[in-house]
């Protein structure tokens, strides 16, 4: 009698787990190890550093500068005129410099300002970009991980269908040595045998192959045999009736990254035209500045100071339309991505849906599959029925454990993608 092919599964499946049940790797507990190393979501942090620093950078022009001037200037002596000195710019012939200042820039022309805004658009662009890694990463390996557990229950169940199979080769064996049964029915038997052996060894190494991938995420001893969480084997949550919601498409990071970048380009369309507005500065010296060093010579200065462009006017003007034509791109580019993330979000809907009803009926087939090879075989070994019926069960049976679990491993993948695409 043939035991129960799920049954058989779950005891395969025990052994690809450690022995210790703590050691068992869930889902949450490998995407929590990928995020812990170097990768992609790492490299987006620092851009998030590096644009927080960059807006702070940005923010120091509204503060005033100082600075400090030691220095001693010597000039040679005029031939002409015995006691003076000899260069016109100079101021004596021995010049004793210790001044320190105070600079500060008033941002009439809003070029700060635009400065600041551009480093504020970084900042939100770089988190979205973190937002879309760390998601994305987060879906890598889920995808890594749902693979894996489809390639071992398929090479379980191939396991399982390989002894069924070679234990009905030796019966067939049994019976034609008996004179009951015909040498068809052995090379039947042994050519159903030998295909199940090799799709075997195929599904082993899609299986290692799997193993690796979700393990590359987080070391590099990629051949550990990773005992992760049977999730296939537990009820699968049946989708909410309504899925649909067009507005949940808007949180997608996608959408600030767009929003980060528009506001970019107009910051630098603003920063562009402060070159055509005056831009006003003051600033203050105080300290020592003559021929001798005494502290009594000390003086002090103020001034102000208003620049104010006269030319190049025209490259600054098409400079900020440059940068306004790229914001309307932005604002193009966004509308475009709204109706395709709208239809993926669609797309993964139906997608949820149809996996989930694949899957109930992919189980009522799992299930007359195996009572069929069961019935094929009480029959044959009672002489009521063919080989070719216990073949032909056998592969219905496999091909209905194969559509199975795929089934299932493409609902827990579209759920994936419907949690993408609602920017969840």
């Amino acid at each position: 009698m043939r035991v129960c092919g799920i049954a058989k599964l779950g005891v395969g499946l025990c052994l690809w787990a450690s022995p210790a049940r703590g050691q068992v790797l869930t889902l949450e507990e490998c995407i929590r190890k990928a995020l812990a190393v170097p990768s992609a979501v790492s490299l987006a942090r620092l851009d998030i550093q590096n644009s927080d620093r960059e807006r702070s950078i940005a923010r120091a022009g509204y503060l005033p500068q100082a600075a400090a001037t030691l220095g001693a200037v010597y000039t040679s002596t005029s031939r002409v005129n015995p006691g003076t000195f000899a260069f016109i710019p100079s101021n004596a012939i021995r010049e004793y410099i210790g001044i320190g200042r105070i600079f500060e820039e008033i941002d009439t022309s809003g070029r700060i300002r635009a400065e600041v805004a551009r480093a504020r658009a970084n900042q939100l662009g770089a988190r979205a970009s973190a937002g879309i890694a760390e998601r994305d990463l987060k879906r890598a390996v889920s995808n890594a991980y749902y693979r894996l557990l489809l390639t071992r229950r398929l090479t379980d169940a191939l396991a399982t269908s390989v002894v069924e199979s070679e234990s009905f080769e030796k019966r067939v064996k049994l019976l034609v040595e008996g004179g009951e049964a015909a040498r068809a029915d052995v090379v039947k038997a042994s050519a159903q045998l030998a295909a199940l052996r090799q799709a075997l060894i195929s599904v082993r190494l899609a299986a290692t192959l799997a193993n690796q991938d979700l393990a590359a995420y987080w070391t590099t001893n990629v051949d550990t045999m990773l005992p992760i969480e049977d999730s296939f084997a537990e009820v699968l949550a049946e989708p909410e009736k309504e899925l649909a919601k067009p507005a949940e498409v808007q949180r997608r990071f996608e959408f600030a990254l767009f929003d980060a970048q528009k506001l970019g380009f107009l910051a630098d369309a603003r920063r562009a035209k402060a070159a055509l507005l005056p831009q006003l500065s003051w600033s203050f010296n105080y300290g020592l500045d003559s021929n001798q060093v005494a502290w009594n010579q000390r003086g002090y200065s103020a001034v102000a100071a208003l620049n104010v462009p006269v030319f190049d006017w025209f490259r600054a003007i098409n400079t900020g339309k440059q940068f306004k034509a790229r914001a309307d791109q932005v604002t193009e580019s966004r509308a475009i991505a709204e109706r395709r993330f709208s239809q993926e979000y669609a797309a993964a809907t139906a997608r949820v849906k149809q996996y989930y009803e694949q899957t109930l009926q992919s189980k009522v087939q799992m299930t007359l599959a195996e009572e069929d090879f069961k019935l094929s075989r009480i029959r044959y070994e009672g002489g009521e029925g063919a080989a070719v019926d216990v073949v032909v069960a056998q592969n219905q049976l496999v091909q209905a454990l194969s559509n199975y679990y795929t089934s299932i491993a493409s609902y827990y993948s579209a759920r994936l993608d419907l949690e993408v695409a609602s920017g969840r």
